[in-house]
């Protein structure tokens, strides 16, 4: 009898303790599942926040560009293409005369901080490619289109923006005398990937003017930039500036 009698107990404590573990269990599954549901929903919300910064820093840029673009007071196109530079930094900006239209082709970004049970959230960037595209009719003021596309369309305005900071570091670290444009030119591109084809160097007293075209890969897009450095007295180095023009 008192064996049975401990065997029940036994019995009983068992189930009881299984009862509470799958108590708990349930409850973390519970947890887990709601912090997986919640934090999608708040992920989501954040990303939506985010693509719509996006789309309004683009039409943003659209209209501010636009009026910079009305009360330039110029036609020549390296002074249009120097305005939308400056309020865009679209790494390319094509001009069709014929059109008398601009061509700006830029990807922007936003961050937004990603929830997660785990560590490893943080920032997440999302971006979106635009064309932007700027037209004067005779007698009438800039008008502007802003086009999404995909990421493809991006791709060489993007490289041709990295290969101009390249630029930028390798002219501001050059030395007055090594300036000529063989030396422009072996600065650029050692290798002879055809990324670079420096067109022009001229140096007008203490300042250094380099023409250069820059290419996409396999040559599917091309800009032509002009960078600028003054020269200090002792010809050392100091930072160089870039700017497109519509040509070389």
């Amino acid at each position: 009898m008192v064996t049975r009698r401990e065997n029940r107990l036994v019995t009983t404590g068992c189930l009881s303790v299984l009862i509470v573990l799958t108590a708990v269990l349930g409850l973390v599954v519970s947890w887990l599942w709601y912090r997986h549901w919640h934090d999608g929903n708040v992920n989501s919300e954040r990303r939506e926040q985010a693509l719509a910064s996006v789309l309004e820093q683009a039409h943003a840029t659209a209209d501010d560009t636009e009026r910079a673009l009305d009360t330039s007071g110029t036609t020549d196109a390296d002074a249009l293409t120097g305005v939308i530079w400056q309020h865009s930094k679209a790494p390319v900006i094509a001009y069709d005369a014929s059109r008398r239209e601009f061509t700006a082709t830029a990807a922007i970004s936003a961050q937004y901080e990603e929830e997660v049970m785990l560590p490893g959230g943080g920032p997440v960037q999302v971006t979106r490619c635009f064309v932007f595209t700027y037209t004067q009719r005779p007698g009438r003021a800039w008008t502007s289109k802003v086009s999404e596309r995909d990421d493809d369309a991006c791709r060489p305005s993007t490289q041709i923006g990295s290969r101009v900071r390249l630029a930028l570091t390798r002219i501001s670290s050059m030395y007055a005398e090594d300036m000529t444009r063989a030396g422009v030119q072996n600065a650029l591109d050692p290798t002879e990937r055809r990324s670079f084809d420096v067109k022009n160097v001229v140096r007008e007293r203490d300042m250094m003017t380099v023409s250069v075209l820059v290419s996409s890969s396999g040559a599917a897009v091309d800009q032509c930039y002009r960078f600028t450095r003054f020269l200090r007295g002792d010809g050392g180095q100091r930072p160089a500036t870039a700017v497109p023009v519509s040509s070389c």
